[in-house]
């Protein structure tokens, strides 16, 4: 599947699991955004600059969290064949990933999409070096994508006991997230 260029920019208001709103600039191969959410009575900004390789690989991210604990920042580097350093050790533990999914985004979802090119009814798995919102801890995250129509996906996170629809554009980004967030420009 081929998609239209990214635009300028594009934002999302966060729903249901979260109040919030998240904005995204994107440059070619890099991707510049910010969420600012309430989730269970915490308040928290996620701040993040996220490098692509042409084959939308994730090569770098820098993650900085502001909340009522303070401010934290860490630095994700991939060799682009599925090993990472997290601010600068060797994380075994994401062995295989591609991807980096950020907990305070609904973009991310863009990366695997375009990443895969998935034909109708194809799917695959596509693990992600995962980044929480609050604390910034970083874990596996096993997902799968399965492209269901033209421009729908089926999503599954297990370890979350997730299973939704994921509505994208002519241009790759989340429509609609079910229970998370909707594409608001």
């Amino acid at each position: 599947m081929s998609f239209a260029p990214l635009p300028e920019t594009a934002a999302w208001r966060h729903h249901t699991a979260r109040a919030g709103f998240e904005v995204a600039r994107f440059r070619p191969q890099r991707v510049e955004g910010c969420t600012t959410a309430v989730e269970g009575g915490h308040a928290w900004v996620v701040d993040y600059a996220i490098d692509l390789d042409p084959g939308w690989v994730t090569r770098r991210a820098v993650v900085t969290s502001r909340s009522a604990a303070g401010v934290r920042s860490t630095l994700l580097e991939s060799d682009g064949a599925g090993r990472w350093r997290v601010d600068g050790s060797p994380a075994p533990h994401l062995d295989g990933c591609l991807d980096v999914d950020l907990e305070s985004s609904a973009m991310t979802n863009t990366f695997p999409v375009h990443r895969l090119g998935l034909r109708a009814g194809g799917g695959s798995s596509a693990p992600a070096a995962f980044v929480r919102a609050l604390d910034l801890g970083v874990e596996r995250l096993d997902q799968r994508y399965a492209r269901a129509g033209e421009r729908s996906y089926d999503y599954a996170a297990p370890v979350f006991g997730v299973e939704c629809r994921l509505e994208f554009d002519a241009c790759g980004l989340v429509l609609e997230y079910p229970g998370l967030a909707t594409r608001e420009a």
